[in-house]
């Protein structure tokens, strides 16, 4: 493995099956493909999750992380879709027959992009789940940290305990955290899937993939917001239909580390930039016709708005 600077990451947003476009912001990044996998001579990549569904090229973005990730010129860690993905592939030991995802018409739809690529190949299948099933929930790095939707001490804690060594859930932990009701199943749902805050009875809206959700997703690290019509991520129209009801200091716990922390999942729009000096997302949607966002990190502790780069959307 090359000698990486301690402080020379370049910190790449959620991928969704977009292989040729990881290719490009690779290279822009000034990454080779050397021995089977990309490389860069100072610096590492760091992945934030979210490889697979969505786009046309799954197994082909999986190699390339995977490959890097082996080579020792990447980390990555644990998305929902890499989650979701393994409950779907493993059988319930309690309910043999049924798996811990359930294979309802709607949670296979939804998976169907990475399905249609490996549910015919079993051992490909299975070879791949294996390796998502290796992948830490977050990484603490020199100067910075990483997960992929929300650091929240609380929930940390409670996961903790299905953890190992190097941060990735046991096969105790796979099955908690699938079982709804559990401590651990509500730690990884605001690890991996954002905080949520209910919305008043009789209330409901329609998310970006058509279903209508009576929770909604929080600005975590806003601080500030007091009322849900400011703190809801959706677009202004939605928020707009939403009640104006105080937000409770749980569903805004913010983040106070002196480490920048970086995220993704948030299928964010516009010009990137950091959500506060020291939390920035990068998922802008790699998906066309979004972005594919990186950030190259230098150290700082202030996160900067000229560190973002992307490929896409042109």
């Amino acid at each position: 493995m090359d000698a990486y600077s301690p402080d020379a990451y370049d910190l790449i947003g959620d991928l969704h099956g977009q292989a040729q476009r990881l290719r490009t912001l690779l290279e822009q990044l000034g990454y080779r493909e050397t021995d089977g996998a990309y490389r860069h001579p100072q610096r590492q990549a760091l992945f934030v999750g979210d490889f697979i569904d969505r786009g046309p090229q799954q197994r082909e973005t999986v190699a390339i992380v995977r490959a890097m990730v082996e080579a020792g010129s990447a980390q990555a860690v644990l998305g929902n879709h890499e989650f979701n993905a393994i409950a779907f592939a493993t059988e319930d030991p309690e309910a043999p027959g049924t798996h811990l995802r359930p294979r309802s018409e709607k949670n296979r739809r939804q998976h169907q992009d990475f399905l249609n690529e490996v549910e015919h190949q079993p051992e490909v299948h299975a070879d791949i789940i294996d390796w998502f099933r290796s992948l830490p929930l977050y990484l603490e790095l020199p100067g910075l940290r990483l997960i992929h939707a929300c650091w929240e001490e609380q929930q940390l804690a409670a996961i903790r305990p299905f953890l190992d060594d190097a941060n990735r859930l046991t096969e105790a932990g796979f099955i908690a955290a699938s079982r709804c009701g559990h401590p651990a199943y509500a730690a990884l749902e605001s690890l991996i899937k954002g905080l949520e805050m209910a919305l008043p009875d009789g209330h409901r809206y329609q998310d970006k993939t058509g279903h209508w959700r009576t929770d909604v997703r929080v600005r975590w690290w806003d601080e500030t917001a007091t009322d849900l019509r400011d703190i809801a991520l959706l677009d202004a129209e939605q928020r707009d239909q939403l009640p104006s009801v105080p937000v409770p200091p749980a569903a805004r716990p913010g983040y106070s580390d002196t480490r920048p922390l970086f995220i993704g999942h948030y299928w964010l729009d516009g010009e990137p930039a950091p959500l506060t000096p020291k939390v920035a997302c990068l998922d802008y949607s790699g998906v066309e016709p979004g972005i594919l966002c990186a950030y190259r990190w230098q150290g700082e502790t202030q996160l900067r708005t000229e560190h973002f780069c992307w490929v896409g959307s042109e």
